[in-house]
């Protein structure tokens, strides 16, 4: 254990540079964002105000109040989640491939570690993994501290009050906070298990080169038809399956899936690999 926390440690020193710029990226747009949209919604009320001789309350109930939940929606608020997920989808890639295409081969001295290989492959998938939690974390305090400004720019009779737990419900933001245990096992768990299946892909065209962008595309393939096969089947039954149900045989394959890649990988990594 000591050993893989030591890896652990190494794997998130190397990403904690481009994490930091994500993370101040994420602040700065985002409460630049909610100043900005607040300031400019409520000189768009005034000089509609003015124009049609209407209250604060009048504008509200014909125009409709401004909430967080209208800032969610804008640029300010996707752009920078859009760019931490994509930051983090590449980064999974380059994890490994940096190892083989550095100034030095650096791949050789890593996997010449007296530490188990597994060890690496498991440090590399919860570096990653532990990066998402953080950003999802911080965004949790960040949709506090938007309300907390847009509550202060705009005044009351034109601001509605929506807590932050309902606003959780909305869109992709359900996804990102699951209400129930058991969706936060479905959402995280697909995002672990999709890390694990990459992270063996990678393994599988560092171990055939060609032949192992075909074997890639295939185990991908594969991978991914046979955990959608419960959904469609019990979609061409007509529901045949209760919720529960389905969510166990997703769960069931899932966990299949997964002990096989790690498997393979560790298979790839014992034997296969070069470097």
């Amino acid at each position: 254990m000591k050993h893989f926390l030591k890896l652990l440690n190494f794997e998130f020193n190397r990403f904690f540079k481009m994490y930091l710029v994500l993370i101040g990226l994420t602040i700065v747009l985002q409460l630049a964002g909610s100043i900005y949209e607040g300031f400019q919604y409520v000189d768009m009320a005034r000089e509609m105000m003015q124009g049609n001789m209407l209250t604060m309350a009048e504008y509200a109930s014909e125009y409709g109040p401004m909430s967080i939940y209208h800032f969610i929606k804008t640029g300010w608020f996707l752009g920078p989640v859009a760019i931490a997920v994509v930051s983090l989808l590449i980064y999974s890639l380059f994890i490994w491939y940096r190892d083989w295409y550095g100034k030095n081969t650096f791949a050789y001295r890593l996997l010449m570690l007296p530490v188990s290989r597994m060890s690496i492959f498991f440090a590399k998938v919860l570096t990653i993994f532990l990066c998402v939690l953080g950003l999802v974390a911080l965004q949790y305090v960040l949709l506090h501290l938007e309300h907390m400004i847009l509550a202060r720019i705009v005044p009351g009779p034109l601001f509605m009050e929506l807590p932050i737990a309902a606003l959780l419900t909305y869109d992709f933001l359900v996804i990102l906070y699951p209400p129930t245990f058991f969706e936060f096992l479905i959402y995280y768990g697909a995002g672990l298990l999709f890390l694990i299946v990459n992270s063996t892909m990678i393994l599988l065209e560092r171990s055939y080169r060609l032949k192992g962008i075909i074997l890639v595309v295939i185990y991908g393939a594969v991978s991914f038809i046979i955990l959608l096969a419960p959904l469609l089947i019990n979609d061409k039954l007509g529901g045949y399956f209760f919720p529960f149900e389905i969510f166990l045989i997703e769960l069931g394959i899932a966990l299949m899936i997964g002990i096989g890649s790690i498997v393979l990988s560790r298979l790839l990594l014992n034997h296969k690999v070069r470097v």
